[in-house]
């Protein structure tokens, strides 16, 4: 069985009301480790610690603003809960976008941040290349962009993580599975979005994200469990998650 991190879920979105705890078991049962909830918002972040207490050491939670509620943002009124939530075992910043402020939280409270960015190429690579400098580590989540911001991310010290899109028959880009190394290479669900091959069209969940582990071995040359394992101990060094029990 192939194991895997899913790094990029939603499972506090309302969209699994009712069987957030099934869909956690199901996760494991296909080979996850661990499955890093994304808090979207401050009460989507409320929403995912209270699964990740729930489930101890396999969820994990972040909390942030979406940049398509950036114009909502105050920094006044959120940072110190977003700080908050990194006091209560949040483990990265985000998801969040442009609009926020690098040079706060992430710096000082030793967290990498989860970045979304779509049709944003200039304005995001010159942020993440400034993060970077800063001492600022983070991860382009489903990430469908071009090369050359990949290769920005990549010399900031971030990591690049694929999502079921890679499994799309509209995918054609597998020279940019290729081009991330295997040492920065992340894999995601984003569920309850992008299910992939053979589901799509459904409900995603983390227990799915073998799917995309095998397209992206294909791609490159190699197999599933190598990616599932590589991406999972990238998981674990970037969100400074505990290593897995020996023996």
């Amino acid at each position: 069985m192939t194991t895997f991190i899913d790094s990029h879920c939603h499972l506090a979105d309302p969209a699994f009301d009712g069987d957030q705890d099934a869909a956690i078991t199901r996760a494991r049962v296909t080979g996850a480790e661990a499955l890093i909830c994304i808090g979207e918002s401050l009460a989507a972040a409320a929403r995912a610690r209270e699964l990740a207490a729930r489930h101890p050491g396999f969820v994990h939670f972040t909390a942030g603003v979406h940049p398509h509620d950036a114009a909502d943002f105050d920094e006044a009124r959120d940072v110190p809960l977003i700080r908050a939530e990194m006091e209560r075992g949040a483990v990265a910043i985000g998801e969040c976008g442009l609009d926020f402020h690098y040079d706060h939280s992430p710096r000082e409270l030793g967290r990498p941040v989860v970045v979304h960015t779509r049709l944003a190429e200039d304005d995001t690579g010159r942020m993440v290349a400034e993060a970077g400098r800063r001492g600022v580590r983070g991860v382009l989540h489903c990430y469908t962009g071009s090369h050359a911001l990949a290769r920005v991310a990549l010399d900031a010290g971030w990591y690049i993580s694929f999502s079921g899109i890679v499994t799309f028959r509209k995918w054609t880009d597998d020279d940019l599975l290729r081009l991330v190394p295997e040492e920065r290479l992340l894999v995601e669900s984003d569920a309850p979005y992008l299910a992939p091959v053979p589901h799509r069209g459904k409900r995603n969940e983390p227990a799915w994200v073998s799917f995309t582990v095998a397209r992206i071995a294909e791609a490159r040359g190699t197999t599933a469990t190598a990616i599932g394992t590589a991406s999972a101990a990238n998981a674990r060094t970037l969100f400074g998650l505990a290593p897995l029990p020996r023996g």
